[in-house]
C-alpha cells in the first residue's frame, strides 16, 4: 500500500477550517436560540416553543432523533 506524504501545514489548515466551520454553526444555533429567548413580541410559552422550535430544526437537519447530555468540562 502506498504511503502519502502530507504536510503538516495542509493538515493545520484544513484542522483550522474545520473547527472555523463548527464554529460558526454553533453560534447560529445560538444566536437563533438567544434570539428566542429574548423576544419581547412573546409570552414566557410562546419562547418556549421558539426554543423547541430551533431545536427541531436542527433535528431534522443534522437527523438526530435525540441529543447526547453534554459532559460537564472542567475549568483549566
Amino acid at each position: 500500500m502506498a504511503t502519502v506524504a502530507v504536510s503538516q501545514d495542509f493538515i493545520t489548515v484544513v484542522a483550522t477550517e474545520i473547527a472555523s466551520g463548527v464554529d460558526r454553526a454553533v453560534e447560529c444555533w445560538m444566536a437563533q436560540v438567544e434570539e428566542a429567548l429574548n423576544d419581547v413580541h412573546l409570552t414566557t410559552l410562546g419562547r418556549l416553543n421558539a426554543v423547541q422550535s430551533v431545536m427541531r430544526r436542527y433535528k431534522e437537519l443534522t437527523g438526530k432523533a435525540e441529543l447526547r447530555p453534554c459532559r460537564e468540562v472542567e475549568p483549566g
